[in-house]
């Protein structure tokens, strides 16, 4: 008799991703969590102190806004408005395997941050519509780098909810419209960096549970 690990049964692969996407949305209910926390502590005890600590555009003291600017925001209302979108991308890009997740918000929080604190107009930048961008960036440029079904369905199921986010990158007043920018172009170098290459074209054969494009 031989006994076969979970990985190597036809659903290890599918139990696999799916304990893959379980803790994307843990890490994302508990960064959620924080935001609501923050702006509940900050509205009703610290009378919006803490809202001066986002990137602020070439100054020392606002490099470390990098970190602290996606978890904070302007009123409720902002916060609301980066929730919905923050879930839902966020989960499609889940799809692709903790790791490929963890690397597009690395590059949004990291790459696209740098890029606000380096290139944008003055002002205190805060909220997570960069991470939002970042997500919406990457979901679509793997579709172009990729050019496989799967990545190009979510790009065309974004499309179809968020398309008007296209709007948000365009120069204007009172949103951190820099943010956005940057933040959409770190997705897609993320997007680039982590591109599955295209298998070659198999005939009258089936793809595998485990095909590379859901891999981590």
């Amino acid at each position: 008799m031989v006994s076969a690990t979970t990985a190597d049964t036809p659903t290890g692969p599918i139990r696999r991703r799916l304990a893959q996407m379980g803790a994307v949305a843990r890490l994302l209910g508990v960064a959620l969590a924080a935001m609501w926390l923050i702006e509940t502590v900050d509205t009703f005890v610290l009378g919006d102190r803490l809202q001066a600590n986002g990137i602020q555009p070439r100054r020392v003291e606002g490099l470390d806004g990098i970190l602290w600017a996606p978890l904070l925001h302007s009123d409720y209302w902002h916060l609301v408005a980066n929730t919905f979108p923050l879930l839902l991308l966020g989960g499609f890009v889940s799809l692709r395997g903790s790791r490929y997740w963890l690397t597009v918000v690395g590059f949004g929080v990291v790459l696209g941050g740098g890029l606000t604190w380096a290139l944008a107009g003055g002002g205190n930048h805060i909220g997570a519509s960069g991470v939002v961008y970042t997500f919406f960036g990457a979901l679509l440029a793997a579709a172009v780098v990729e050019r496989r079904a799967a990545p190009a369905a979510l790009a065309v199921v974004t499309l179809i909810l968020y398309s008007s986010m296209f709007v948000g990158l365009l120069p204007q007043g009172r949103i951190s419209w820099e943010g956005h920018l940057f933040g959409f172009l770190a997705g897609g170098a993320a997007a680039v960096v982590m591109a599955e290459p295209r298998a070659p074209k198999r005939i009258l054969d089936e793809p595998p549970l485990d095909d590379p494009y859901w891999e981590v």
